[in-house]
């Protein structure tokens, strides 16, 4: 078995890995939600957008307004679809991240269950060496004293 400190310059390392791990998670859903939110904009203009034609059509409009509104609205159809692509891919990148921070979170932590288990096992050696001194103290004392 490795010793303590061999396990903890693993602890270490895996403790900065992690570290770095959970940035890079963090940078992921920050990502997320910036695409979420431009995405929910996007749906919102196009909303606003198709309430205030629905109101100048009830006034009358010509048939240029109409085709001009036909093509801005297939335009925000598509920077809509685009910003869906760009929140899924942002969605599995983060996926992604997660997946890599819980590995490298795992490895941490068996480190540190190797680096428990080798300090329970140094204390029982030690406990025994102790006790194997006092018998042997004790059996000392006995033979002397006779």
């Amino acid at each position: 078995m490795a010793s303590t400190q061999q396990l903890e310059t693993l602890i270490d390392l895996a403790r900065r890995e992690t570290d770095d791990a959970a940035k890079r998670l963090g940078a992921a859903l920050k990502a997320v939600a910036d695409a979420e939110e431009k995405l929910n904009m996007l749906v919102g203009y196009r909303d606003e957008y198709g309430r205030r034609f629905d109101e100048s059509q009830q006034q009358g409009i010509t048939p240029m307004a109409y085709r001009n509104f036909q093509a801005f609205m297939e335009k925000l159809d598509t920077a809509i679809k685009g910003q869906q692509e760009i929140v899924r891919h942002s969605k599995a990148r983060g996926d992604q991240e997660k997946q890599l921070w819980q590995d490298c979170e795992r490895k941490r932590m068996s480190y540190s269950t190797l680096r428990d288990r080798a300090e329970a096992q140094e204390l029982k050696k030690e406990a025994k060496r102790d006790q194997k001194a006092m018998d042997e103290h004790a059996s000392r004392q006995a033979f002397f004293k006779r």
